[in-house]
């Protein structure tokens, strides 16, 4: 069953995507970023990628740790049209500069 995203959801969806949010559980939606055309695989059908997870009870988002499982809290503001997955810290090492 199809719900309408979170108001506080302010990502546009990628060139040739779009989200859908399906409830997961009584308390929480899984959103899913959707594509179409699909691949010739799957006989053109739609293309579905967990894009993360939100509580309305509370307006929290979800990092996924796969497309069933629930991952840690994440503030919208850290997330891409692409995920919730957290955007990975860049290490930079003094040896980096002394090529």
């Amino acid at each position: 069953m199809m719900h309408e995203l979170p108001t506080s959801f302010f990502h546009q969806p990628p060139e040739g995507y779009r989200y859908e949010a399906i409830r997961k559980n009584a308390s929480i939606l899984a959103i899913w970023s959707v594509c179409n055309p699909g691949f010739v695989y799957n006989d053109g059908a739609d293309v579905r990628c967990i894009w993360g997870f939100y509580k309305p009870k509370s307006d929290t988002y979800y990092s996924p740790v796969n497309s069933k499982k629930v991952g840690n809290t994440i503030k919208f503001e850290d997330t891409t049209p692409y995920t919730a997955m957290p955007k990975p810290k860049v290490k930079i090492s003094i040896l980096d500069f002394l090529q």
